[in-house]
């Protein structure tokens, strides 16, 4: 099931409290702390929470549904599929990775599609959501690669070839995108790759909502302006040298981040 986008004005996608939030996890085999600490996450959520949203970049690439019959992507969606039958309504957001998850995944996992950006209503608050990287307008090499790849006969034609060409292509363009990463970090200027003001306070007005969440920069923080307040949401990374991990959560108090999920 997809979630049929919200346009400014009209009625949110109305979601119990609490709701949690998380993004960036980039999963993959090789991250088994990462793993289990999602997994404790989930078995936290099954008690604490109403909702769960996962804002992109849920795995590391994703390069069409076939890879649901991987072990470690039917392991990942088993649990997830365990804590929707416990009554949790989970949610799913492409991210700049994983914009070919599709309802393959989504049926085995138990979760809803949604697009990017959703507005929601929730402990009665209206808030919108998006993963973040379509707010990054400065970075006009990766908005060029962002428009080709959404479009649907460019994915049409990719999901065409065969799966272990796509994953070839997949691990190239992640290898090409970390050297660019680390290239940018020495050249651009502190503020590179993060989002621009005026995208957000665009989005914030036409969403009509005084609340953004977001991930993709890796940068978590709360930051307020005349628009509204944004919550970034932290990457996930329990297996490198600066272990992080956390889930913002929004219930009739408000928003907060939890401490020690993992």
């Amino acid at each position: 099931m997809t979630v049929t986008p919200s346009t400014p004005g009209a009625g949110a996608l109305a979601v119990p409290a609490p709701a949690w939030f998380i993004s960036d996890l980039h999963l993959t085999p090789g991250m088994p702390r990462t793993l289990a600490s999602f997994e404790h996450v989930l078995e936290r959520a099954a008690q604490e929470a109403r909702a769960l949203f996962i804002l992109g970049d849920f795995f590391e690439f994703w390069v069409g549904d076939e890879e649901t019959d991987n072990p470690f992507a039917a392991q990942v969606a088993a649990r997830l599929r365990q804590l929707a039958q416990r009554g949790v309504k989970v949610y799913l957001m492409h991210g700049n990775r994983d914009f070919l998850l599709g309802q393959r995944f989504a049926r085995a996992a138990g979760a809803i599609l949604l697009p990017d950006p959703t507005v929601i209503d929730c402990a009665g608050q209206r808030v919108v959501l998006s993963h973040g990287d379509m707010l990054c307008t400065d970075d006009e090499r990766y908005m060029r690669f962002r428009h080709w790849t959404r479009k649907r006969w460019v994915q049409r034609v990719f999901l065409s070839l065969p799966l272990t060409l796509r994953l070839r292509v997949a691990r190239r363009l992640r290898a090409d995108s970390e050297a660019g990463r680390t290239q940018a970090r020495r050249d651009a200027p502190p503020d590179y790759g993060d989002t621009t003001p005026q995208a957000v306070a665009a989005l914030l007005r036409a969403s009509h909502a005084p609340a953004l969440v977001h991930g993709h920069t890796h940068r978590p923080a709360r930051h307020e302006s005349p628009e509204g307040v944004r919550w970034v949401l932290t990457d996930w990374d329990l297996d490198g040298k600066r272990p992080r991990a956390a889930v913002l959560q929004l219930d009739a108090s408000g928003f907060s981040v939890l401490p020690q999920v993992g």
